[in-house]
């Protein structure tokens, strides 16, 4: 990290002239905390592998009466292939413009003559560094993007079910996934949307690149700008330093926005512009970005709603929908539940180191009986709670918490203990009351939001706070 008062961490300078690298530490020794200078190339080399560099001053010509620069794109090649995001800066004899343009070519970022201007040199290095510093800020945006796209280990459910209805949605998948056309999935909360757009990316030309993941249901207003289009450093009072946004993060891969739904209808012009454009504007900054996404969208509103000019801006909805998957909620596919218990519960029993063991038949008939208002989410939390809580005998029912499942679908909020008592704590009343919601709904996020009259992200916000 840079030192106190000084922008810039390290500069290393290769030179076999004692008296240049003298001049050069000397010169730089106020914009970076560390200038280590060396003679041999050799030596520099394991600085650069050790702890790297902000720039690397290189001379083009080390042996005696050498001119052709041959050493110097030797040990170009050599510090690139060791880092591939080094910033070079070449140094050159006086009037070498053709051994300057070839280092270019080669990979140098810049480079300055012999007797170099002070004001020049430093000029130059400063701007070098500062590309350094941009170029390893994409790199982490790009790592985080993959981070953040990228499913737990472990975490990742492959799309099951033989039943005619996911039959037509693997053909939808087979079909749309090799095309750039935009999709849009429908489907309720837990029928496995994401599942299917992971599969859409796994198997379209963009595979080998990033998938980028949005829940615009839990992105707050303020902050939508900046966290889909980036921002420059000064844009707003914590921009500390210049963001990519998620939009060009999925630069030449596939950008997922899920819940598109409850993207706000004041916003939804923002983002129409930059996927019909094909470029953003980060927040603070006057030049557009190109960008090259697919898009795929989610939602769990039906399309009657989506149809409603009123919530959801009908020429962003063609803009998503150039194909259009909907998946259907586990009670219109109960052939499948069985597959998917015998699934999930395997899965669990090695999680935990539980021996492997059936589910007995009526204990899975009654699973296919039941209409699972969760979908795939709520059977696979309550296989991994069976797997977890049974006894060392055959599964039962109650193992899966069916009772508690169908009562909480009807049971309404009752009034909180605390209000009940008479303790009018407010902090303590929000809690009991937020939990009353999210246990009625079997935990289902949308509709206890709904429930209490809140936001998604406002409900993420609370739960937090509350511990939940």
């Amino acid at each position: 990290m840079a030192g106190e008062g000084k922008p810039f961490w390290r500069c290393i300078v290769i030179d076999d002239d004692q008296d240049i690298l003298l001049s050069a530490r000397l010169l730089l020794r106020d914009l970076f905390e560390e200038v280590p200078t060396f003679q041999a190339p050799e030596e520099a080399m394991a600085a650069i592998e050790g702890d790297g560099a902000d720039v690397v001053l290189l001379d083009a010509n080390f042996g005696r009466g050498a001119t052709n620069a041959a050493e110097g794109f030797h040990w170009l090649g050599e510090i690139l292939a060791r880092d591939p995001q080094a910033v070079v800066v070449m140094i050159t004899a006086h009037g070498g413009v053709n051994i300057a343009v070839e280092a270019m070519k080669r990979g140098a970022t810049d480079f300055v003559s012999k007797p170099w201007s002070n004001e020049r040199l430093l000029a130059t290095v400063r701007t070098a560094a500062s590309l350094r510093t941009s170029r390893q800020a994409a790199v982490t945006e790009r790592k985080r993007a993959v981070a953040i796209s990228a499913p737990a280990a472990g975490g990742e459910t492959p799309l099951l079910g033989r039943s005619a209805p996911m039959r037509r949605v693997y053909s939808l998948i087979e079909r749309a996934a090799p095309t750039e056309a935009n999709v849009l999935i429908l489907g309720e909360n837990g029928t496995g949307k994401e599942l299917v757009a992971r599969e859409l990316h796994r198997r379209s030309r963009r595979g080998d690149n990033v998938l980028v993941s949005v829940d615009l249901g839990a992105v707050a207003e303020n902050l939508f700008e900046s966290e889909l289009f980036g921002h420059v450093k000064g844009a707003f009072t914590d921009a500390r330093a210049d963001r990519i946004g998620r939009l060009q993060a999925a630069h030449g891969g596939t950008l997922f926005l899920d819940e598109i739904g409850n993207l706000p209808l004041h916003l939804q012009p923002k983002l129409l512009t930059a996927l019909e454009q094909r470029q953003v504007v980060p927040v603070g900054a006057n030049k557009p970005v190109p960008i090259d996404v697919r898009v795929v969208a989610a939602t769990n509103l039906p399309p009657d709603r989506l149809a409603d000019e009123s919530r959801f801006r009908q020429d962003l909805l063609f803009r998503l929908n150039t194909v259009e998957i909907e998946l259907p909620p586990l009670r219109e596919r109960r052939e499948d539940i069985p597959l998917l218990v015998d699934h999930f519960v395997a899965l669990y029993a090695k999680k935990y180191g539980k021996p492997a063991r059936d589910v007995p038949g009526p204990v899975m008939a009654a699973l296919a009986a039941y209409d699972w208002p969760g979908n795939v989410r709520a059977l696979r939390h309550a296989a991994e709670r069976a797997v977890i809580l049974a006894g060392d005998g055959a599964f039962t029912v109650e193992d899966f918490s069916l009772a508690r499942n169908v009562a909480s679908r009807t049971a309404p909020v009752t009034p909180t203990p605390a209000a009940a008592s008479g303790d009018l704590n407010l902090e303590r009343a929000e809690r009991q009351i937020v939990e009353a919601a999210l246990k009625k709904h079997a935990y289902n996020i949308s509709l206890a939001a709904a429930e209490l009259g809140l936001t998604r992200a406002s409900l993420y916000r609370r739960m937090e706070k509350h511990g939940l």
